[in-house]
């Protein structure tokens, strides 16, 4: 009975082993619990997800926190003294120390301090300012081998595409939020009764703070500044708005060069969404006349604006080119402007149903 005991017991023993499960010492334990190195692809990440993590990774050196000043008294203080007024955030713009942001983050403040990724707060100059735009720009001596964005087109933005939003919400530093361009072509209330137009629609969460922080394409490049939110409570309600990389391209570097945006004008307005619909007609693209000036250059070189007839709307005069330049859009032709000065002449090309001609305009300091 002994020596049956004795087998019985050696084999429950083997088939315990072999039943049991592997149980790893406590160092292998902790060598596989231990995290992939930073930068590296952890396991069980799609490939939308690494690229997400790419972009803001990249971001994060071009994006900064501004903070302002403004006169007052501080608590138990019984001088004037600079205190604390609003924060935002901003994004490198070149080598040079420049940095974009809202003119609304700057507005009411008599000084600005740009906060570097590694926590530095450097003072700040302020350059130019254009609230027609919500756009300024700052300077600092010194970007701490930060790099500027690759900048994106915004005239070939499509509803449903991917973006990405980077800021300081809250004060919170470096936050990401994504989802998708909702519209195009918003005019947004701005500050001091000055329309936003054409700005960009997103429901990508924005937040105070996020004020003149990046929006960006699934390539990393930027497409917008972040300008504003619809929200009856204040916070994100789904509903943001930026201004176009194209006009960003085209203000800041007046800012930069002259501290104010004033481009040269014709005497001529339009609106994008009317060259939009000329396109989806199937006409060639231009810039659609909506109006001329009384008594301005358009004017007495004889521009027709569209206008209502009992046959429905008709286009008028449409811009074709400036100066050989060919313009598609509003923003084409007011880039065009851009490379001139008031009392310069100008040749526009002109197309009228099926007639063109072309006629030499002297371009007037703009608004």
């Amino acid at each position: 009975m002994r020596r049956v005991g004795l087998i019985a017991g050696f084999l429950g023993l083997v088939s315990g082993l072999v039943a049991a499960p592997y149980l790893p010492s406590r160092e292998a334990s902790a060598q596989a619990a231990d995290p992939a190195p930073l930068g590296q692809q952890a396991d069980g990440l799609t490939a939308s997800e690494q690229s997400t993590i790419d972009i803001f990774q990249n971001a994060q050196n071009s994006v900064v926190f501004i903070s302002t000043t403004m006169r007052g008294m501080e608590m138990f203080l019984t001088m004037e003294s600079n205190v604390p007024r609003g924060t935002g955030s901003g994004f490198v713009w070149d080598e040079s120390g420049y940095v974009v942001t809202n003119a609304h983050v700057l507005s009411g403040s008599n000084g600005a301090s740009v906060r570097l990724p590694g926590g530095r707060a450097i003072d700040a100059r302020v350059v130019g300012v254009d609230e027609r735009h919500d756009l300024a720009v700052l300077q600092v001596p010194s970007m701490g081998g930060m790099r500027p964005f690759e900048l994106g087109s915004s005239a070939g933005l499509q509803v449903g595409q991917n973006v990405y939003a980077i800021g300081n919400p809250f004060g919170l530093d470096f936050t990401l939020t994504t989802g998708v361009v909702s519209a195009l072509g918003r005019d947004v209330p701005g500050q001091g009764g000055v329309t936003i137009r054409s700005a960009i629609q997103t429901d990508a969460a924005i937040n105070p703070g996020n004020s003149g922080g990046p929006l960006l394409d699934s390539s990393g490049r930027l497409i917008g500044v972040n300008t504003a939110i619809f929200s009856p409570s204040g916070a994100s309600a789904g509903i943001g708005f930026a201004i176009p990389v194209d006009a960003v391209r085209r203000v800041v570097p007046q800012l930069i060069a002259r501290g104010r945006y004033a481009p040269p004008a014709l005497g001529v307005s339009g609106d994008p969404r009317a060259d939009a619909i000329l396109r989806s007609s199937g006409a060639p693209p231009g810039v659609v006349v909506l109006g001329v000036a009384p008594g301005g250059p358009a004017e007495a070189a004889g521009l027709q604006p569209a206008r209502m007839t009992q046959n429905g709307f008709v286009a008028g005069d449409v811009i074709e080119a400036i100066d050989g330049e060919a313009v598609a859009t509003l923003d084409d032709l007011l880039a065009e402007l851009d490379r001139h000065v008031p009392g310069d002449e100008v040749v526009l090309r002109l197309r009228n149903g099926r007639d063109r001609r072309e006629v030499l305009i002297e371009l007037i300091p703009g608004g």
